[in-house]
């Protein structure tokens, strides 16, 4: 009697397969071949984050404040600082001119009803939120570079610029949750427990 051997691999792992014995009489045996192999308990890949290491990258911002540094800044130095690290994507000022198509988006805008595109004046809920992408991802070519001092300071000018704050606010830990953003009154909260519709 000839008997033909086909090996079929079974999903998930391509570890475990099962071989089928065909005789002549088109009968087949199903002879079960699974790994039995463990797999270890560490690949070897790596090491355990230190403390500071994990501490490097928990820097999030919440909207109440809870996350921000010690540090301040203001609305002068910050102008300067974007005028060196932030205008080349984002355009003077924060604006796009008509005829100019800019790398990063405008950051400054008009009023809630009228302004296209999107800025922080017209849009953005949180202050504090300004402060924690612009820590952790700017500017584009170098994130994280930035000293909390000089994230500040950038908060401040762009608070400023779009007319949220004055020109002489000092910004900190303490005064940045306390910044109303206009358009927070148009963010409904959505805590899946019924309320008005979310638009």
């Amino acid at each position: 009697m000839k008997s033909k051997i086909f090996v079929a691999l079974t999903f998930p792992s391509i570890m475990a397969f099962s071989a089928l014995i065909v005789d002549n009489n088109r009968s087949a045996i199903q002879l079960p071949q699974a790994d039995t192999t463990k797999w270890p308990a560490s690949f070897e890949f790596g090491r355990q984050a230190t403390p500071a290491e994990i501490a490097a990258w928990d820097i999030d911002v919440r909207p109440d404040g809870k996350g921000l540094p010690p540090g301040k800044g203001d609305a002068k130095t910050g102008s300067t600082i974007y005028t060196l690290k932030c205008a080349v994507c984002h355009g003077a000022g924060g604006r796009q001119a008509p005829d100019e198509k800019l790398l990063g988006a405008a950051l400054v805008g008009d009023t809630l009803a009228t302004s296209r595109p999107k800025t922080i004046g017209n849009y953005w809920p949180y202050a504090t939120t300004l402060f924690d992408y612009i820590r952790r991802a700017m500017p584009y070519n170098q994130p994280g570079s930035l000293t909390d001092n000089e994230v500040y300071s950038l908060t401040a000018y762009l608070l400023n610029a779009n007319k949220i704050i004055k020109n002489n606010t000092v910004i900190n830990a303490q005064t940045l949750p306390k910044v109303v953003m206009p358009a927070k009154k148009l963010f409904i909260m959505d805590n899946r427990e019924g309320g008005p519709e979310v638009k």
